[in-house]
């Protein structure tokens, strides 16, 4: 597995290539990306650019709906998906090119974005899985950078340990809809509580894992890969990954927390986890004297 180690670069996971596409065109000689080929807020990509004369021609998603609703009129109108070809079948766009509103248009992401998922490579850190290659915010969920500068978000195992039980619901963070690094965006709910879960980063919530809204189980089986939660546009990705935890970092991090934990369970934690064995599934349903409140203001710090 590589990654690109740009000492100001940000951190791809399975990005093999690093060559800037000027430089694959030939048009300079030496430039390497850092930015996970996100050109779209590439300031050298921006340079050159206008450098070459080129006119800013991209459109906005509301010009391009509004580019089709004028070309196709009436009840027969095609969905964007069979006119660029990205279905094969014939299919009419019943909601007026408003594809945030689609749930077969949410339904092709998802699709794609899961085949697109390479598995991490998982270890054990303290006794919890622990992926390596991801960001990890404070709170307990992860960032992983991935090709064309999307992120995705999910929770660690720590923290799906923690809460056993936990359910996913999204709230108000729905596709187009804006997450904004450190502020509540959604939350969990285990036996009647509900804790807030802060956004490890800020941008424009691309899909919502519809499979870990509806079989929450995933969440806990697999939190690094089926159980993601979030694909999200970042807003200025080096700014937004700032402060976020990565490589040995993120380790020294969790085994702090993970000895946090066993402070706060006292004695009977060593039945637990300390010694040596697999942590229990739900260390909050079998310890509620602790407090779900306490739990939650220490590990997910809302």
């Amino acid at each position: 597995m590589k990654t690109m180690t740009t000492k100001k670069g940000i951190r791809g996971f399975q990005v093999v290539e690093e060559e800037c596409i000027w430089m694959k065109a030939g048009i300079v000689s030496l430039h390497t990306c850092n930015k996970v080929y996100d050109c779209f807020d590439c300031k050298f990509d921006k340079a050159m650019t206008r450098a070459m004369g080129v006119p800013a021609t991209v459109e906005t998603s509301l010009n391009w709906a509004a580019y089709f609703k004028k070309k196709y009129d009436g009840a027969s109108r095609p969905c964007r998906h069979s006119v660029t070809g990205r279905i094969q079948q014939a299919k009419i766009c019943t909601h007026n090119y408003e594809c945030r509103n689609c749930s077969f248009d949410q339904m092709l992401d998802d699709i794609e974005i899961s085949q697109a998922q390479s598995r991490p490579e998982i270890l054990n850190v303290a006794g919890f899985d622990f992926a390596q290659d991801y960001y990890y915010h404070d709170g307990h969920t992860w960032v992983r950078m991935e090709h064309g500068g999307m992120a995705r978000i999910g929770f660690d195992a720590f923290a799906m340990k923690l809460f056993g039980k936990a359910k996913f619901i999204s709230d108000t963070m729905d596709i187009g809809t804006r997450m904004e690094k450190g502020v509540p965006g959604w939350s969990i709910t285990q036996d009647k509580k509900k804790a807030k879960v802060l956004s490890p980063i800020s941008g424009t919530v691309l899909s919502v894992n519809q499979r870990a809204k509806e079989n929450f189980s995933l969440l806990h089986s697999d939190p690094y890969q089926e159980g993601w939660l979030f694909i999200v546009e970042p807003e200025a990705p080096l700014k937004s990954l700032k402060k976020l935890k990565y490589g040995d970092d993120s380790i020294r991090w969790m085994e702090k927390e993970t000895a946090r934990l066993a402070r706060m369970m006292g004695p009977e934690y060593a039945n637990l986890a300390a010694t040596g064995g697999e942590p229990v599934n739900d260390f909050y349903g079998l310890n509620p004297e602790i407090g779900w409140d306490k739990l939650v203001h220490a590990f997910l710090k809302t």
